[in-house]
Order: structure tokens, then sequence, then C-alpha cells
């Protein structure tokens, strides 16, 4: 598969976002979150995403100059309507809105509407934790419901409705937790199509209940369904995705599951917390770096050469696919070559892959 130098990625995608009518300053925000998600580990959110997004521009379901507004506001809550803005843009609004109540009123949350697809969403939480707050978001996606089996059906009911945490730390990267509240995220199958491989075990079932690892069966006729996070203690997962589909999806006013089959928009809840308003401030960093440490002490178990911190493999992934460089997967490729054209580019003309 070819590996592309990370900049020459962010280069192609300003081209084609601001080519499909986005502006300059909208288009690199969307692509440095696209990229950044590639730097991190996690392709499912990567330059795979650029055909998507474009695609959906080409076709009307995204507007590629809306402008979010701000449609309740009271001093430490907001929501914020997104005008059906590309989702990155929605979600930085809403996150900056929050990190501007809250260092005024301690602690904010606000819900975000209308907006697309907002991409990794630890993305936000961990902006809030490099202002020096402490930040976590809540996503649905609005009605949709059909990817995630709740626990004890083989059907399909809600979305893979992720979560996310961010914690600043005084002199390291902060503690970031970025997960979904099923087994996998619906683009991690997709991944899988694009490169021919198989599932881990445990993560879907088919049209029939039945466990397989074969991510066509999640996107057949009839389809399969991902299953609820937690294996045999699923109902954690399943409750947990409840939970989301209530803080992101009712209480921003996007909606909760209801069987679509073609999401309109995430449903978005942001929150950040002023530390000094609940703590001292160097006893907050004390106590987290002390948390840390003693986690660490634990013995390793077989297979393990060190504990790691929640965001540290990320981190890790970053400076390391920087160096090297991020692999694309041939199908994910040629969607984006595909992309291009109906705007009229021409791919030969870009920066060719590394190696």
């Amino acid at each position: 598969m070819p590996t592309f130098n990370p900049q020459d990625l962010r280069e192609i995608g300003y081209r084609l976002f601001q080519t499909a009518g986005c502006r300059e300053e909208d288009s690199r925000a969307v692509v440095d979150h696209i990229v950044e998600s590639n730097l991190f580990g996690h392709p499912s959110h990567g330059v795979m995403r650029y055909a998507e997004y474009l695609r959906a521009l080409r076709e009307g379901r995204f507007k590629p100059r809306a402008t979010p507004k701000i449609v309740s506001d009271h001093p430490c809550t907001a929501v914020v309507d997104a005008n059906g803005a590309l989702g990155q843009i929605g979600a930085n609004f809403a996150t900056r809105l929050a990190i501007k109540k809250a260092r005024t009123q301690g602690m904010a949350a606000v819900g975000l509407r209308n907006t697309s697809h907002i991409g990794r969403v630890g993305a936000y939480p961990l902006e809030i934790a490099r202002e020096g707050l402490i930040g976590s978001i809540f996503v649905n996606a609005g009605r949709l419901g059909y990817q995630i089996a709740p626990f004890g059906g083989i059907d399909g009911r809600l979305s893979t409705n992720p979560l996310a945490f961010a914690a600043p730390r005084r002199q390291a990267d902060p503690i970031f937790i970025d997960m979904t509240t099923s087994m996998a995220a619906e683009g991690k199958i997709r991944v899988a199509m694009n490169q021919g491989k198989s599932l881990p075990e445990g993560w879907i079932i088919d049209s029939e209940g039945r466990p397989t690892t074969d991510p066509h069966e999640f996107k057949g006729d009839p389809p399969g369904a991902i299953l609820p996070l937690g294996g045999p203690v699923g109902h954690k997962g399943y409750g947990l995705s409840i939970m989301v589909e209530i803080l992101g999806g009712a209480l921003s006013g996007e909606g909760c599951a209801a069987g679509e089959r073609v999401m309109s928009s995430n449903g978005v809840l942001v929150t950040a917390y002023r530390i000094e308003d609940f703590c001292d401030l160097d006893r907050y960093y004390d106590e987290v770096d002390s948390l840390i440490a003693h986690v660490k002490s634990s013995r390793l178990a077989e297979g393990f050469s060190e504990i790691l911190a929640p965001g540290e493999p990320e981190y890790r992934s970053a400076r390391r696919t920087q160096a090297e460089g991020i692999i694309v997967d041939e199908n994910t490729w040629a969607q984006v070559c595909e992309e291009a054209r109906w705007l009229g580019l021409s791919p030969d003309d870009w920066p060719g892959p590394s190696s």
C-alpha cells in the first residue's frame, strides 16, 4: 500500500475542499482534523473521509460555506445550529464556545445540531485540555439507528455513539480517552473492507445473529450488526450508548436513534470544566501525576512491556507516523481520485506516495 508524507496529504486535501467550494480556513480545519486522525492511528476517521465528505458536498447534503449560529444562550449553556456546515466546523465552533463560557462561569455545556459528521470525537476534548481545562463530549448520530444491536438483540437499533474525555497534565500530554460504546467504530469495518481483511472475533454478527469476521456481512442485504462494547457484559456498552443518545441526541435537539438509514447530522454535547473553580490547580496536577505513577507501578501481565496512560498510544503513533508517513490503501486512494475528477482536478498533478 502507498505511503504518503502527511503534509502532502494536507495540501491535497486543502485543494480538494477549496475546489468543492469551502472557505480556505474551513478547508484547513477539516483537512487538519482528518490527517491528524491518520497520525493518531485512526484511519477510520482519516483520509478515507475525503471522498465521503466531498461526495456529500457534491450531492448537496453538506453546505460548503455555512456558518454556525447560537440558537439558545445562557451563562453556562448554549445550543448551536451549524446550518448544515461540515462537522468539524460546527464542532470547533461549539468547542470554542464551551471553553469561553467555562473560563468565565467555571463550567459549560454546549449542544450542537445540524452539522453532519464531526469526525474523530476525541479531537474536541483534547483541544479543551490543551487550553488547561477538562473536557468531555457525547456524540450520537441523530435519528440514524441501524448499526449496533442492543444487548440481547440481533437487529441494529443504535449507532456507535462515541464519547471522549481529556484532562491536562503539568508537564506531559493530556490524559486522553476516545471510545465508541460499540465494539468498533463503523469506519473500522469499512477500513477492513477496503483492505480486504477480516475482523476480530466478537465485533459483529450477521443478519441472523451469528458471529462472523467477514466485514461484508455488516453491509449485506439484509445487514448484520456491530455488537455493543463489553462482549459477555455488553449491557455496559449498551447502557452507555443509551446515555449518549440522550445527552448527545435529545439535549442537542438533533434527535435520538429511530431507524433512519442515512445520517443527517451528529447530535453533540461538549462540556468544559475550569479546574481552579473546583480545586487548587497545583493540587490537581499533583493528584493526576500521582495517579498515573501509581497505575504504572503495577507488575506487567504476560505479553506486555509497559503500562501506558490513556492517550499515550495515540501520541506515540503520531510521532512515528509523522516520520514514517501515512499508509493509504489502494481502494481509499481510488475513491479520493474519483472525487477529484468530479471536481475537475487531475490526481496526476499531485505529490505521489513516498513509497
